[in-house]
């Protein structure tokens, strides 16, 4: 998923508020992607950070229980997002809020009230 230049525009709801930090593009990849697998390298290319920072930030991720591990496909782990986390729940519930709340200034004021 090549990086848009609406993406770019108007920035996914966690990093909205959080800024275009490495675990807000993180968490805005696992709450927004979270029913598909994926392998490390991929989260990391379409979170938009690097491999050493994905590294880096990967022991917080599973220490939360943030991501799980869902198969191998050769030698390649394959992650998911754990949807039963109340961590996860909570993020999917303040990016709705962040969202809901963008669009009620857009209506209200008749443009886009990104950032």
């Amino acid at each position: 998923m090549p990086k848009t230049r609406q993406a770019e525009i108007n920035p996914p709801a966690l990093q909205q508020l959080f800024g275009p930090t490495a675990m807000a593009k993180l968490l805005d990849f696992l709450t927004l992607y979270h029913s598909l697998d994926y392998p490390k390298s991929e989260i990391a290319e379409n979170s938009g950070i690097g491999w050493k920072t994905l590294h880096t930030l990967w022991p917080l991720l599973e220490h939360y229980e943030l991501v799980k591990h869902t198969r191998d496909v050769g030698r390649a782990k394959l992650y998911r997002t754990n949807t039963d986390s109340p961590i996860i729940k909570a993020l999917h519930q303040l990016a709705h809020q962040i969202s809901t709340h963008n669009l009620e200034k857009q209506a209200k004021n008749g443009y886009p009230s990104s950032p």
